[in-house]
């Protein structure tokens, strides 16, 4: 699976239709930027059932300033619409992957679970 460019429009709909989606925010200008999207694309590859999605930050200035994007590349993970994971800067293949592989053994319904029981008023 290749990477794909997703803008303002589509990116609640990428984050919550898809099981894990990766967001990468870059900018055409970026050296790390371009450093990364290598490795970003080769992790596509790797990980088919991973969503791959790239938000052009001078294109989507919007986007970027609502997901409060500071430094870029920003990568960010979301698992069933939720974010699970953010980072700026490049990440070293190997690194990605095992952040991939920890997204995948997270269970986040526990989370979202334990975050609602947490939120409840308490009963006695």
């Amino acid at each position: 699976m290749t990477t794909q460019d997703i803008t303002a429009a589509q990116f609640n709909q990428t984050v919550t239709d898809n099981e894990i989606v990766l967001v990468d925010f870059w900018a055409d200008w970026c050296g790390p930027c371009k450093a990364f999207a290598p490795t970003y694309a080769a992790s596509s590859d790797k990980h088919p059932d991973v969503v791959h999605a790239k938000v052009d930050t001078e294109a989507e200035q919007g986007l970027a300033q609502a997901a409060e994007i500071q430094a870029i590349p920003t990568l960010m993970a979301f698992k069933k619409g939720h974010m699970v994971f953010r980072h700026s800067g490049m990440l070293p293949a190997k690194e990605l992957d095992a952040v991939i592989e920890k997204i995948r053994e997270f269970d986040i319904d526990a989370a979202i679970a334990e975050q609602d029981a947490a939120e409840q008023p308490d009963q006695s």
